[in-house]
């Protein structure tokens, strides 16, 4: 379950004029994200390959011991790393943002392989659609003049609402009405979160700070967005499967 604090709750100070140094940032925010992104792919794809006994019971009819482990460690290790992120050096925040993502490839691994038996074309669908929204959601973000800081504790609030309701969903299952509120409500969060944590990370580079503030930063921001699109990209998929 993915989450991440409301550290970026409150903006820095207005944006000053053009930084040459943007770019160099952002493509570092991108590089780890997108990277992150690989190392979930490359999970998934193993341990749908040889890992899934490990993801269920001897039966297959219930989670294993393990994938519980795994789920909630990725929770909690997914906050230490932002509680964290200003007081350790960028090469360790890009390792538990590595150590993060290998986990949640195992633990949207059954979700996967369910699209795949049902729908394969879902999970290629729920790829494209999660890229399209979150790249439109990213662009206004860091382009928009308007403040987004008042969305923060909205977010936060419904994104720990979310987490609440899929940890309740794990002992009764949800219906499948409330099932599919529920993913609507999980797409339009983390789109929010998306252009929210973009405009954040564009206000607090232009607030300054040396070089090392910079790159935990970037790691930060790396975390954040990867967050906002493997949640997206869950609960799309999710609703492209509904049936």
């Amino acid at each position: 379950m993915p989450t991440k604090k409301s550290a970026v709750a409150a903006a820095p100070a207005p944006v000053r004029t053009n930084d040459g140094g943007m770019g160099l940032y952002l493509k570092r925010i991108f590089a780890l994200m997108f990277g992150a992104l690989l190392l979930t792919a490359a999970s998934s794809f193993a341990t749908l390959q040889w890992g899934l006994p490990l993801v269920f019971n001897s039966d297959f009819t219930n989670y294993s011991g393990l994938f519980y482990v795994v789920m909630f460690g990725g929770l909690f290790l997914s906050i230490f790393a932002q509680v964290r992120a200003f007081k350790m050096r960028p090469a360790m925040g890009g390792l538990l943002l590595a150590v993060y993502a290998i986990a949640m490839g195992f633990v949207i691994s059954p979700l996967v392989a369910f699209s795949l038996g049902a729908n394969p074309m879902s999970v290629l669908w729920a790829f494209i659609i999660t890229s399209v929204m979150f790249a439109c959601m990213a662009l206004f973000g860091y382009k928009t003049t308007k403040n987004l800081g008042f969305l923060g504790t909205f977010l936060f609030v419904g994104m720990i609402g979310l987490i609440l309701v899929g940890m309740v969903s794990l002992i009764w299952p949800l219906g499948g009405v409330f099932s599919t509120i529920v993913c609507a409500i999980g797409v339009l969060i983390f789109a929010l979160f998306t252009a929210y944590d973009m405009q954040f990370l564009k206000r607090a580079y232009a607030a300054g700070g040396d070089e090392t503030t910079k790159n935990q930063l970037a790691v930060l921001g790396a975390l954040h967005l990867y967050i906002s699109f493997i949640a997206m990209f869950q609960y799309i998929l999710s609703l492209l499967n509904r049936r």
